[in-house]
């Protein structure tokens, strides 16, 4: 299985991934192999239920919300690039949260990000 997660990813998408969420290759390449392991339908993409298969999940109080934080509104499937923007969300703020270079777009990771994502699913929440 584990070839089979290293054959379909190709580089040029792995360092794409690496600039948008700050992720390391090693970490991509492991998660990128999780997410295939998860994908039952081998489609490409994930479901709800491929999320409540995850056992830590499907005992978590809060399991449902985070399950929720992968779907924007109106959507039942997640894709990888999808799923990879999603967990730079939940990534550990660092100092330098972003580059010197104002021409820079800021971290998934960023404070600004986390809140803004957070927001996003209070009104969805309240909204819907």
């Amino acid at each position: 299985m584990g070839s089979r997660a290293s054959t379909l990813l190709r580089e040029e998408e792995i360092e794409e991934i690496k600039k948008e969420t700050g992720f390391s290759h090693s970490q991509i390449t492991r998660l990128y192999s999780r997410f295939t392991s998860l994908d039952k339908g081998e489609n490409g993409t994930l479901s709800r239920e491929d999320f409540q298969r995850i056992p830590e999940l499907a005992i978590n109080p809060l399991g449902d919300r985070i399950i929720n934080a992968f779907f924007p509104e109106g959507e039942d499937q997640v894709n990888f690039r999808g799923f990879m923007r999603t967990l730079a969300h939940f990534r550990p703020i660092e100092d330098n949260e972003k580059n010197k270079n104002a021409a820079a777009s800021e971290p998934l990771n960023s404070r600004t990000n986390k809140l803004l994502c957070e927001y996003r699913r209070y009104l969805t929440l309240t909204t819907g």
